[in-house]
Protein backbone atom coordinates (compact mmCIF):
# COMPACT_ATOMS: atom_id res chain seq x y z
CA UNK A 1 0.00 0.00 0.00
CA UNK A 2 1.26 3.46 -0.92
CA UNK A 3 -0.35 6.69 0.21
CA UNK A 4 0.41 9.76 -1.89
CA UNK A 5 -0.21 13.37 -0.91
CA UNK A 6 0.37 16.27 -3.31
CA UNK A 7 1.13 19.83 -2.36
CA UNK A 8 2.26 23.05 -3.96
CA UNK A 9 -0.54 23.89 -6.35
CA UNK A 10 -1.97 27.36 -6.64
CA UNK A 11 -2.33 30.35 -8.92
CA UNK A 12 0.34 31.61 -11.28
CA UNK A 13 0.49 34.05 -14.14
CA UNK A 14 1.37 32.95 -17.63
CA UNK A 15 5.12 32.70 -17.92
CA UNK A 16 5.50 32.04 -14.22
CA UNK A 17 6.50 28.97 -12.26
CA UNK A 18 5.07 26.58 -9.71
CA UNK A 19 6.55 23.57 -7.97
CA UNK A 20 4.49 20.55 -7.01
CA UNK A 21 5.54 17.92 -4.53
CA UNK A 22 4.20 14.47 -3.81
CA UNK A 23 5.07 12.67 -0.62
CA UNK A 24 4.66 8.93 -0.43
CA UNK A 25 4.34 6.65 2.53
CA UNK A 26 5.08 2.98 2.70
CA UNK A 27 8.29 1.06 2.89
CA UNK A 28 8.24 0.13 -0.80
CA UNK A 29 7.78 3.65 -2.19
CA UNK A 30 11.22 3.54 -3.79
CA UNK A 31 10.20 0.49 -5.82
CA UNK A 32 7.58 2.37 -7.81
CA UNK A 33 7.76 4.26 -11.03
CA UNK A 34 6.21 7.66 -10.42
CA UNK A 35 4.10 9.77 -12.68
CA UNK A 36 2.29 13.07 -12.85
CA UNK A 37 -1.02 13.41 -14.63
CA UNK A 38 -3.44 16.29 -14.99
CA UNK A 39 -7.11 16.71 -15.68
CA UNK A 40 -8.73 19.90 -16.88
CA UNK A 41 -12.50 20.48 -16.60
CA UNK A 42 -14.37 18.51 -19.23
CA UNK A 43 -11.25 16.70 -20.39
CA UNK A 44 -9.75 13.29 -19.81
CA UNK A 45 -6.85 12.76 -17.47
CA UNK A 46 -3.62 13.10 -19.40
CA UNK A 47 -0.02 12.09 -18.86
CA UNK A 48 2.42 14.86 -17.94
CA UNK A 49 5.69 13.31 -16.77
CA UNK A 50 7.12 10.13 -15.30
CA UNK A 51 10.29 8.90 -13.65
CA UNK A 52 11.49 5.34 -13.20
CA UNK A 53 11.85 3.78 -9.78
CA UNK A 54 15.63 4.31 -9.81
CA UNK A 55 15.37 7.88 -11.17
CA UNK A 56 17.32 6.73 -14.18
CA UNK A 57 14.69 7.45 -16.81
CA UNK A 58 12.31 10.33 -17.35
CA UNK A 59 9.49 10.87 -19.82
CA UNK A 60 7.49 13.96 -20.67
CA UNK A 61 4.42 14.78 -22.66
CA UNK A 62 5.26 16.85 -25.73
CA UNK A 63 3.13 19.68 -24.38
CA UNK A 64 5.37 20.16 -21.33
CA UNK A 65 8.77 19.07 -22.65
CA UNK A 66 11.39 21.72 -21.99
CA UNK A 67 9.17 23.50 -19.44
CA UNK A 68 8.50 20.91 -16.74
CA UNK A 69 11.03 18.82 -14.83
CA UNK A 70 10.30 15.74 -12.75
CA UNK A 71 12.61 14.65 -9.97
CA UNK A 72 12.52 12.43 -6.91
CA UNK A 73 14.23 12.40 -3.56
CA UNK A 74 14.55 8.84 -2.33
CA UNK A 75 15.60 9.90 1.15
CA UNK A 76 12.41 11.95 1.59
CA UNK A 77 10.02 9.70 -0.36
CA UNK A 78 9.06 12.61 -2.57
CA UNK A 79 8.59 13.18 -6.27
CA UNK A 80 8.52 16.74 -7.53
CA UNK A 81 7.33 18.56 -10.61
CA UNK A 82 8.93 21.90 -11.38
CA UNK A 83 6.75 23.81 -13.81
CA UNK A 84 8.22 26.80 -15.64
CA UNK A 85 6.96 29.00 -18.44
CA UNK A 86 3.42 28.18 -17.46
CA UNK A 87 0.59 28.63 -19.94
CA UNK A 88 -3.15 29.03 -19.35
CA UNK A 89 -3.63 25.60 -20.94
CA UNK A 90 -1.63 24.09 -18.07
CA UNK A 91 -4.59 24.82 -15.80
CA UNK A 92 -5.80 21.54 -14.34
CA UNK A 93 -5.87 19.35 -11.27
CA UNK A 94 -2.51 17.63 -11.05
CA UNK A 95 -2.18 14.12 -9.66
CA UNK A 96 0.85 12.07 -8.74
CA UNK A 97 0.66 8.34 -9.09
CA UNK A 98 2.72 5.23 -8.43
CA UNK A 99 3.07 2.23 -10.71
CA UNK A 100 4.98 -1.00 -10.96
CA UNK A 101 4.29 -1.12 -14.68
CA UNK A 102 6.66 0.51 -17.14
CA UNK A 103 3.80 1.74 -19.32
CA UNK A 104 4.33 5.18 -17.89
CA UNK A 105 2.00 7.16 -20.14
CA UNK A 106 -1.18 5.19 -19.37
CA UNK A 107 -3.19 6.08 -16.29
CA UNK A 108 -4.42 2.49 -15.99
CA UNK A 109 -0.85 1.39 -15.27
CA UNK A 110 -0.81 3.29 -11.99
CA UNK A 111 -2.12 1.55 -8.90
CA UNK A 112 -1.97 4.41 -6.41
CA UNK A 113 -3.06 8.03 -6.77
CA UNK A 114 -2.93 11.16 -4.73
CA UNK A 115 -5.94 13.37 -4.13
CA UNK A 116 -4.81 16.01 -6.61
CA UNK A 117 -3.80 19.64 -6.36
CA UNK A 118 -5.23 22.52 -8.37
CA UNK A 119 -3.00 24.55 -10.66
CA UNK A 120 -4.49 27.66 -12.24
CA UNK A 121 -2.59 29.78 -14.74
CA UNK A 122 -3.99 33.18 -15.62
CA UNK A 123 -3.31 34.93 -18.89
Amino acid sequence: QVLLVESGGGLAQAGGSLALSCTGSGRTFSNYNMGWFRQAPGKEREFVAAMSWDAGTTHYADSVKGRFTISRDMSKNTVNLQMNSLKPEDTAVYYCAAATSSTYYQAVAYAYWGQGTQVTVSS
